[in-house]
């Protein structure tokens, strides 16, 4: 399969996973909402599972909503807050480099007549919490912030922010797309004053198609989807009981020693910056010295990210020039509201780790992208 450094695109699954999935389709196939005891078992193997997954965020089980995934939990979490408090408010606050999924629907909510202010970030990636302190207004209802930006993987000040909105007179809520941040970060919804969160399984070597909503008990929630009732009423449609068991199964296993894997990614991540910036000239590092365990962004000079990216694939080194959801628009919004010119945003490439990558991976890997580099800089420097 080759070196595969593209796992903030997505993971591949743990056997557990697969295991547990295929187990789900063979044996443990029935309806969980059917009244025969069959139906009844797979009910109690969901709540297990749905328990499971609430004690890694020290949150109660009902906090937790099965979804399909990031891109689901982040419009019915920003859609539901528009529609349930637009009457006291319609500013809502985000970043300027959040992913598609809440920019394409905080777009959509401003041509509904919401006012959207998005925070600018610095060359590192991060906003700043006075500029977001400096926007809340009286009419302000939700905060939407990643906690791990998916290209550069810096991460934003989530315990801070949630620290200034827990003060408000005016409730606002905070929301947090920890798609990146989740078996990534060690932390804890409540210490952060966090009012939604979303989760997906295919970053954390479960299933596609599979993810949760944390949504903070008390609060009211309009479901994007209705039907059946399934989900406490808060996510209608037959459950994907083999998604389900698959980031059970997942979850099970990566939090069995979380700061092990944790370490591990960010050892590897380390190696892979010393080696690139060791062996390859003319490079710009644009991820942050403490930014995440598993991203490496870096600009190579003089050669088109997608230019080698190609030329790796090639040579079976699999990586990416950004977020798999926006890999067809020109250029990286993230990567422009960063600062950057535009030779460094063509230039970019984004490696991200797991913790089934190993150091002989990243050594073997970087001979090869120092070979790729050489030669596509030869080539332009000749039509020059």
């Amino acid at each position: 399969m080759g070196i595969y450094l593209d796992n903030s695109a997505t993971t591949k699954p743990y056997q557990e996973v697969v295991d547990s999935m295929v187990k789900s389709l063979t044996e443990d196939y029935e309806n969980p909402s059917a009244a025969h005891r069959m139906g009844m078992k797979i009910e109690k193997n969901i709540k297990e599972i749905r328990r499971n997954i609430a004690k890694t965020l020290g949150a109660k089980e009902k906090e937790i909503i099965f979804t399909s995934g990031g891109t689901e939990c982040n419009n019915s979490i920003i859609r539901s807050c528009a529609n349930l408090n637009k009457q006291r408010g319609k500013h809502i606050i985000s970043t300027s480099i959040e992913h598609p999924s809440v920019l394409n629907t905080l777009e959509d909510l401003e041509k509904d007549g919401f006012e959207v202010t998005y925070l600018p970030v610095n060359s590192e990636g991060k906003i700043c919490v006075e500029d977001l302190e400096k926007n809340l207004r009286e009419d302000t209802i939700l905060v939407s912030v990643m906690f791990v930006n998916n290209e550069v993987g810096s991460i934003q000040p989530i315990k801070e922010i949630g620290n200034l909105l827990k003060n408000r007179k005016n409730k606002v809520f905070f929301h947090v797309d920890a798609v990146q941040g989740y078996g990534k970060v060690d932390f804890r919804p409540s210490r952060y004053n966090i009012d939604f969160m979303s989760v997906s399984a295919h970053k954390i070597h479960g299933p596609k198609g599979i993810g949760f909503m944390y949504i903070k008990d008390g609060i009211n929630f309009k479901p994007l989807m209705t039907g059946g009732g399934q989900e406490s009423n808060l996510r209608s449609g037959t459950e994907n009981v083999p998604g389900i068991y698959g980031i059970g199964a997942a979850i099970s296993k990566l939090f069995l020693d979380l700061n092990g894997s944790i370490e591990k990614m960010n050892s590897l991540k380390n190696l892979l910056k010393e080696e690139i910036s060791k062996n390859i000239d003319g490079i710009k590092v644009n991820s942050p010295k403490d930014g995440v365990c598993h991203i490496l962004n870096v600009s190579f000079e003089d050669v088109r990210g997608e230019v080698l990216l190609h030329y790796l694939e090639q040579k079976e080194v699999y990586v990416s020039t950004g977020s798999a959801c926006s890999s067809k628009k020109k250029g990286s919004h993230v990567l422009n509201a960063m600062g950057l010119t535009p030779d460094e945003i063509e230039g970019a490439i984004r490696f991200s780790l797991s913790d089934m990558n190993t150091e002989e991976e990243i050594v073997k890997a970087v001979e090869i992208l120092k070979d790729s580099v050489e030669d596509l800089r030869k080539i332009i420097r000749i039509r020059r």
